[in-house]
């Protein structure tokens, strides 16, 4: 009997990272689709703190090397020394979901390449000069480094931006990510708050654009009396998002929740009025849609990723992003209207219930390894 093949599957984050989110849990579906087709997968990510250098993982092996820092920097040393000769695997995905480890250039492996999304110049809100002028640059080799490697992106955004980048409209393959249907749902249980609320789940980094909801919060006050924002996640921008709370008067409208396992989320998800999202830039934007499937409306930037996974005007509302007066009027007017809410919520259930992680585990993994 012949061996199995083996993937060898490499990004920054396995879910047993502090910070693995969303882009890990898309990898994690595709992956388990793998070993349940008989693929031998290992995982290669970087460490962090009081994380084991190996690990098993639901029939995958983890390989942690380097830190967050250098992970991209060390990845060619450890294909080199771990991943070649006869260890060399049958193909290698990389998850380009921080900067790219151009791992094309040093395995003689075929490589297929899943892209969440590129930051460009949204790097800039996040990062130092320095710091995004690299990531920047990093991003504009990967036409080139990639020359030959089949792209999976979630989004038609994503997709579009790869394009105009000068990667091969032919090359790229667009799977929407999938929703756990047995988790997010309405709950007959749960009822909405009875004063307007507002809820934002995600990471507290300066590029995710929380700072424009808190902005806007000031005019809702009289528009929406009683209202409630609920921030759901953690992150290094907190401290700056407390201190903008206060300096624009609005902290006894907002929650800061922290990370919240699923059993606190939920209940907070399913009773709010609305979920705002106010990204600049989003791979797919998992949470409206988990937000939809909780019949809870939604309000988001009208950006890329979000205008892919919200249904303008249907499931959600879109606002330009960073227009202040169009994002209080938005949110205004999901808070003041029941039968717009209702709606919303209606169409936001049924545009859910058509995404799965089976079948977008099966046909992403059959984009990579070249079935598709």
């Amino acid at each position: 009997m012949s061996a199995p093949r083996h993937l060898l599957a490499v990004n920054f984050r396995d879910p047993g990272h502090p910070e693995a989110g969303g882009a890990e849990l898309h990898l994690e579906e595709i992956l388990l689709e793998a070993v349940r087709q008989g693929w031998r997968v290992t995982w290669l990510v970087s460490g962090f703190v009081n994380g084991a250098p190996e690990a098993e993982h639901r029939g995958m092996r983890i390989v942690r090397r380097g830190d967050w820092w250098n992970f991209n920097m060390i990845v060619p040393g450890v294909l080199r020394r771990e991943f070649s000769g006869a260890n060399t695997p049958d193909l290698v995905v990389e998850d380009i979901n921080k900067v790219p480890c151009f791992v094309a250039q040093h395995t003689s492996a075929p490589v297929a390449v899943i892209v969440p999304h590129l930051f460009g110049t949204t790097a800039f809100q996040e990062a130092n000069a320095l710091i995004a002028s690299y990531v920047v640059m990093l991003e504009k080799l990967i036409p080139a480094a990639y020359a030959r490697s089949r792209f999976l992106a979630i989004s038609e955004s994503t997709r579009d931006d790869l394009v105009a980048r000068g990667v091969s409209a032919g090359r790229v393959s667009v799977v929407h990510c999938g929703l756990d249907h047995e988790r997010y749902q309405v709950n007959p249980a749960v009822a909405k708050t009875p004063h307007p609320s507002l809820v934002y789940v995600g990471r507290l980094r300066r590029y995710k654009g929380l700072d424009w909801v808190i902005r806007t919060l000031p005019r809702l006050r009289s528009r929406a009396p009683g209202l409630r924002l609920s921030v759901i996640g953690d992150g290094p921008w907190q401290g700056e998002l407390v201190k903008q709370a206060a300096a624009c008067g609005v902290s006894d409208l907002v929650d800061f929740r922290g990370f919240l396992p699923a059993r606190e989320k939920l209940p907070l998800l399913q009773s709010a009025w609305a979920l705002v999202q106010p990204s600049p830039k989003e791979g797919w934007g998992l949470t409206v849609v988990e937000a939809g499937a909780c019949g809870t409306a939604v309000v988001a930037a009208d950006s890329p990723g979000l205008r892919d996974s919200v249904c303008r005007d249907q499931t959600g509302l879109l606002v330009p992003y960073g227009d202040d007066d169009a994002l209080a009027d938005a949110l205004a007017r999901v808070l003041g209207d029941t039968a717009l809410r209702e709606r919303l919520a209606t169409a936001g259930v049924q545009w859910a219930s058509g995404f799965r992680w089976d079948d977008c585990a099966r046909r992403s993994l059959a984009v990579l390894t070249g079935e598709r």
